[in-house]
């Protein structure tokens, strides 16, 4: 796991690589990767490679990067592991002669790998990645992204160049970078907590979408592919019985835990409590000689918002006879941490969540652990959020043969009623629409609310606009390739390819290298996403239960209490701590940026927190803290956080 950079200059340009250049944005980055720093410029001074090491698998020197084949002709900076890197290795040396400089580099794998079978080589891989490879006989760029998104890769193109990062505060550095809002993307930001990729918050920088890659030539030509869609690896499980499915996706579970141990180095097992983390723990925990390590976060007492969940995590970890750890936060944590979550973020990932996934990160690596294992991705394979059993009825709702002119004298009467920022009329407009209710496992202001809160330039600029235009693509793909067109599918492949790379993997990756530690997704591993994706949705959904294959999968592997509780999910009690510090704080923050920025209606804004509606307010706080931090404003002396 690391932080890459690179640069390729085109032919019309003058502009020449200097390794000044690169360490700059390298070594900002250094969170990512404090085990070794290294660089490559070629010859002609037209390509440069950086690259910052988190030694995980190989921890030897010769496996630093970036690293070259033997003839220099392939040279690769990498972020990432390739768990089934022993495997392919075996398979290359079975094939023919390969001068090996490493004894057992993932990072060598991919180069070799990459020699073989050319792009190709990604269908070999099992892991998470975002590379840059050039190769200096066809004079190109290769960049990628894994299939799921479980990495970041964002980039630049201006001034004759492209520029890639693992962050983008590193592309920042360059001084020809431009800094200016992406208007389009706050637009977006404001629907689903997140910007959808390629767009970022920075005008000009882009990111990656997952499972994709684009070929830069050095003329400036440029040539995007999506390698790998779900409903291209699907195979039908409509004749198989429960019992047998549940013992496939507990055999496939396992396997990609296993994967996940691969390591030179200690891992441990972030420990919620819940269903997700406590079947990681329990399947981590098989085999092994000695007591695993597990993390816990819990709050200074038990919120109403979020009550604790400490007994369920503790009651596994004596299950498994685990080395146990765990913190207790209280608001001054959030508080204290704001400045440097929004620095680490890059751009607003407005999912109050980023808090303690860093802190138990930082519990981790305190403890001696570089790597851990979480449960992302189970909840939007499993049915498991109930809001999502709340769309999925609207939308059976929504399929009833009703005239249109019927749906729409529905939307006048709920306006009329001051219901159009609700969940039932953003429903019924949708229907009207002809779209999707769902569009996302997280969306923030609906359409209407969103238009009243953006200034009156913005509510002119995108008064004809939606934040569909952002899921339109996905959707298409999903209508041509779906093997099973059914909601429950559009809602799990819509996250798959939005609110998972974007939102939850984004904030896994950002907060866990914040303080130099890996973090794994074994419910992400593309085979099992793949295995789970052939399951008709009636068998995902019996009974009306969340979660129900997942649960009878592994019942008998999980106690009973674990299992079957109403599902709390990871939280942070936001509602309650902006009765205090945060609230007060939140408040002077946007006064003073919306009386010094043209984006939000600052009565909206202050109306928003009279409501006391402290989750929207939240959101729009993390934009005007992320424009202070990246948009060179200087932070406003009132109110500020250490003072409270």
């Amino acid at each position: 796991m690391c932080g890459i950079v690179g640069v390729l200059t085109f032919t019309n340009s003058r502009f020449t690589v200097e390794e000044s250049y690169l360490a700059a944005m390298r070594d900002l980055m250094s969170h990512r990767g404090p085990d070794g720093a290294g660089i490559w410029v070629s010859p002609n001074r037209r390509v440069g490679l950086g690259h910052r090491r988190l030694a995980i698998i190989d921890l030897s020197q010769a496996a630093a990067q970036p690293m070259s084949n033997a003839e220099g002709t392939i040279w690769l900076t990498f972020n990432g592991e390739i768990y089934n890197h022993a495997e392919i290795r075996a398979e290359l040396e079975g094939l023919g002669d390969v001068r090996w400089k490493t004894g057992h580099s993932d990072t060598e794998v991919i180069i070799h790998a990459y020699e073989r079978w050319g792009r190709d080589c990604l269908q070999r891989f099992r892991g998470m990645f975002a590379f840059g490879l050039w190769d200096e006989r066809t004079r190109e760029l290769w960049l990628v992204r894994d299939r799921l998104g479980v990495k970041p890769l964002y980039f630049s193109l201006h001034h004759g160049r492209i520029t890639f990062a693992s962050e983008i505060k590193a592309l920042l550095q360059d001084p020809d970078q431009e800094r200016a809002v992406c208007e389009e993307a706050f637009y977006h930001y404001l629907s689903f907590l997140t910007t959808p990729a390629p767009q970022t918050l920075f005008e000009g920088i882009r990111k990656l979408e997952c499972g994709t890659w684009i070929c830069v030539r050095e003329d400036g030509q440029i040539h995007e592919h999506r390698y790998w869609d779900v409903w291209d690896h699907v195979d039908p499980l409509v004749d198989l019985r429960e019992e047998e499915v549940c013992q496939r996706i507990r055999e496939e579970l396992r396997a990609s835990v296993n994967l996940r141990k691969v390591s030179d180095v200690p891992v441990g097992v972030f420990l919620s409590g819940g269903i997700d983390s406590s079947t990681n723990a329990v399947l981590f925990s098989e085999r092994e000689s000695r007591p695993i390590k597990t993390f816990s976060i819990g709050y200074d007492r038990s919120y109403r918002s979020y009550p604790s969940e400490l007994p369920y995590a503790r009651r596994v970890a004596d299950l498994v006879h685990a080395e146990y750890h765990e913190r207790i936060l209280n608001q001054n944590d959030l508080l204290d941490f704001l400045p440097h979550m929004v620095y680490l973020q890059d751009e607003p990932i407005a999912d109050p969540v980023c808090v303690p996934v860093y802190y138990v990160s930082k519990l981790a690596r305190d403890n001696g652990v570089i790597v851990c294992q979480l449960g992302e991705g189970s909840d939007e394979l499993f049915w498991g959020y109930f809001h999502w059993k709340v769309k999925l009825r609207l939308q059976e709702l929504n399929n009833v043969p009703i005239p249109n002119a019927v749906k729409h004298l529905g939307l006048r009467g709920l306006k009329l009623l001051g219901h159009d920022h609700s969940t039932p009329y953003e429903a019924l407009r949708r229907g009207t629409a002809g779209i999707p209710v769902f569009w996302s496992g997280v969306e923030a202001f609906p359409e209407s609310q969103k238009k009243a809160i953006l200034s009156p330039r913005l509510r002119r600029q995108f008064s004809k606009f939606s934040s569909w235009e952002a899921l339109s693509p996905t959707w298409q793909r999903f209508k041509e390739k779906a093997w099973e067109p059914s909601i429950l599918h559009w809602m799990t492949y819509s996250d798959l390819n939005l609110r998972l790379p974007e939102l939850l993997l984004m904030r896994v990756d950002k907060m866990s290298m914040g303080v130099s530690l890996e973090a794994r997704v074994p419910f992400l591993d593309h085979k099992f996403v793949e295995l789970v994706m052939s399951i008709p949705a009636v068998l995902k959904t019996r009974n009306s239960k969340q979660k129900y294959l997942l649960k009878e999968s592994v019942r008998g592997l999980i106690p009973s209490e674990i299992l079957d509780r109403k599902k709390q999910g990871f939280g942070v009690p936001v509602s309650e701590w902006f009765f205090q510090e945060l609230g007060t704080y939140a408040r002077s923050q946007l006064e003073w940026f919306c009386g010094e920025t043209d984006f939000l209606d600052a009565g909206g804004v202050r109306s928003l927190l009279d409501q006391k509606q402290y989750k929207l307010s939240w959101y729009l706080l993390n934009f005007a803290l992320w424009w202070q931090q990246y948009m060179n404003v200087p932070r406003p002396e009132t109110v500020a956080i250490g003072s409270l």
